[in-house]
């Protein structure tokens, strides 16, 4: 049974959705005014796992990770550029599909975008000030905290520090982790030389990022899902902006369970264009390594402590991966003499049958892939020690291949 670390209660919880049997759940997608790099794609890997996870103990998931395509960001990146926005994101979108698929991520059905969800933001807004959470001052559409009860419970922000003034924030997003004390803003009224606008009910100007994801999640998951999943970065503003603006309108709990993972380092930093150490995938495959390799390496830790890059230990946890596939084939392959027969009884089989006992053991608590790993490692060394000493039939390597092609419909790492 799944237990996860929910952010909310700040505990490990066991996992039950609203509807059995059933798992809604919003994760959020990548920015693409600029290329995502490996840090980025390590939140991508640890979601994609824990959707494959929740279908493999039998879950039916329905899942939506969004485009933000409309924001502050990507307007002057596409201005600096000379391009239209579109051209910009265009070309940053086909580029996250391309390593999506070289790092085996499954992606869901839907990815809707900031740019396709302008009508349902406008219709949020529009509720929002019906029911006094959000105002406008002069073009642009603020949505006051203060209003909403509980606001910050997330990130169990110290609600004693606002400040007694009105304060208003105007950009879609502020560098570092930071709180922003004050209103958020909702909707940017237009100004004379925008590029990036809509003509809508409530004017002419655009959503804010504030509002986009809500828009997002509302009309393709609607107002009560199971799990959000995001960076630790999200916990700074932006989820419980979410909250706030979707528990405000439908009275009811946005999302059960709440699932952040940590930073990726390189050398010891956060990867940032201002230090120059920003990595992409397509850097380890200069390196000689493979779509498998970089995956593995994504994921091998756990999704809620930091993982640093070093060249170091990528070629260690590369090493170790095509040292377990070797043992795979050692184990399942056929060459190595003559058949045995299946009469070596339960021992065998229970043996065998360590393979998902283990990984799920593991997996179940919180998602611990490493855990999870390493137990199936050390269950296929005693497999192979099995077969050399003629122990393991025919029967018991198809019993040990299907096995691992199970657990692999998680992992994606064990074969081809």
């Amino acid at each position: 049974m799944l237990h996860l670390f929910n952010t909310m209660s700040g505990r490990k919880e066991l996992f039950e959705p609203h509807e059995a049997g059933k798992v809604k759940m919003f994760t959020c997608g990548p920015s693409i005014y600029r290329q995502p790099h490996v840090g980025n794609f390590r939140s991508f890997l640890w979601q994609d796992v824990l959707q494959r996870y929740l279908e493999y103990s039998g879950y039916e998931v329905d899942r939506v990770l969004n485009f933000t395509d409309v924001e502050d960001k990507a307007i002057a990146e596409a201005e600096k550029e000379g391009v239209s926005i579109l051209d910009l994101t265009e070309r940053v979108s086909e580029k996250f599909f391309e390593d999506a698929r070289l790092l085996k991520i499954k992606l869901p059905e839907r990815i809707p975008r900031s740019s396709t969800s302008v009508d349902q933001a406008v219709r949020l807004i529009k509720i929002l000030m019906e029911k006094g959470y959000a105002y406008r001052h002069g073009k642009d559409i603020f949505f006051d905290p203060l209003k909403f009860e509980g606001f910050g419970r997330l990130f169990k922000l110290d609600m004693s520090r606002w400040p007694k003034e009105k304060k208003r924030f105007r950009r879609d997003t502020y560098p570092g982790r930071r709180w922003n004390l004050g209103d958020f803003i909702l909707w940017h009224g237009f100004k004379n030389g925008d590029t990036v606008f809509w003509d809508t009910e409530i004017g002419r100007g655009r959503p804010s990022w504030n509002i986009q994801d809500p828009a997002m999640i509302t009309e393709s998951l609607g107002y009560s899902i199971d799990i959000s999943c995001g960076g630790v970065d999200n916990l700074h503003r932006h989820h419980d902006y979410n909250i706030a603006i979707i528990e405000a309108i439908s009275g009811l709990e946005f999302a059960r369970c709440w699932v952040h993972g940590e930073h990726l380092l390189a050398a010891g930093k956060k990867m940032s264009k201002s230090l120059g150490n920003i990595l992409y995938p397509s850097d380890f495959i200069k390196d000689g390594y493979d779509g498998r390799h970089v995956r593995f390496y994504l994921l091998y830790g756990h999704h809620r402590k930091r993982l640093n890059v070093t060249p170091a230990r990528v070629k260690e946890t590369a090493g170790m991966l095509d040292a377990f596939t070797e043992m795979v084939r050692k184990a399942i392959g056929n060459e190595g003499g003559a058949e045995v027969s299946d009469g070596h009884g339960s021992a065998i089989a229970d043996l065998i049958g360590g393979l998902t006992r283990q990984f799920q053991d593991r997996m179940d608590d919180d998602l611990n892939v490493k855990g999870a790993f390493d137990a199936v490692f050390d269950v296929m060394s005693k497999i192979v020690q099995a077969r050399g000493a003629g122990r393991l039939s025919l029967g018991n390597r198809s019993m040990v291949e299907d096995q691992l092609r199970r657990i692999d419909t998680v992992l994606q790492v064990i074969f081809e």
